[in-house]
């Protein structure tokens, strides 16, 4: 029988749960290592929707992307997440940062530009483009390729090299900022979210930013996490969540 503990060992292999960053809080979130699993569920979030989905489905784990357990509080009431689980006695592991280092962000650039893709640093890749681009063209094309509203700041200039980073990866703007007039810099950076003085720090730098969303720019891992472990462990249903309930990844 397979026990959250080997999932949990799988995962660390590829996306060591000791190389998260300070803030996060990747790891075993409820339940116990010991617990065995037969069926299992994937997801970016363990929202209440998602945890009944879960549930109906009979899963004794849930896997996820954002920790459960991730800021400090004073009370656990009857709709957190933590407690829906404890209550339905279904562990969860989260894989945070280790998975955005492992491969959240390789996933985003090749949906957005197959086959040129490079290492800018730990997290930040860069697409280079076949033919520049101005913002508008390159907006509706993340636009298109992610199935996402973008908003962008146009900072006026061709765009040759697109820096990406997922979720909240404007926290990181001032490392591609920070290296204008090096060769092969991007002219552009893509991310999830990003606020109006991100703009408009971005374009006084000269650089283009576009935010496509957080969900949209992190959902990749979901089906490619679970495809990875459905071949690690192909006694355990996998299973990962939409709007219209539960499915089979395959």
């Amino acid at each position: 029988m397979t026990s959250v503990r080997d999932i949990y060992s799988f995962i660390d292999s590829f996306a060591p749960f000791a190389s998260q960053m300070d803030f996060d809080n990747s790891g075993l979130q409820t339940g116990d290592f010991a617990m065995p699993v037969e069926r299992a569920m994937v997801c970016l979030d363990a929202t209440p929707a998602v945890i009944e989905q879960a549930a109906r489905a009979k899963c004794g784990l849930l896997i996820t992307h954002h920790p459960v357990l991730f800021h400090a509080r004073r009370q656990l009431l009857s709709d957190d997440p933590a407690w829906l689980l404890a209550r339905r006695g279904m562990a969860c592991i989260a894989s945070h940062t280790p998975l955005d280092i492992w491969s959240v962000n390789d996933l985003l650039a090749q949906r957005l530009f197959p086959g040129r893709v490079t290492r800018l640093n730990e997290l930040i890749r860069v697409c280079t483009l076949s033919q520049p681009m101005d913002a508008a063209t390159l907006a509706a094309h993340a636009a298109r390729r992610l199935n996402a509203q973008v908003r962008y700041c146009d900072a006026g200039r061709p765009i040759a090299a697109v820096a990406v980073c997922g979720g909240l990866g404007c926290k990181l703007i001032g490392e591609v900022i920070g290296r204008a007039g090096e060769e092969g810099v991007p002219d552009a950076f893509l991310t999830g979210d990003a606020g109006h003085h991100d703009f408009l720090d971005a374009a006084r730098h000269g650089l283009t930013l576009l935010a496509a969303g957080h969900f949209e720019t992190e959902i990749h891992i979901v089906p490619a996490l679970a495809e990875k472990l459905r071949a690690a462990f192909p006694a355990v249903e996998w299973l990962i969540p939409n709007e219209y309930g539960v499915i089979n990844y395959a």
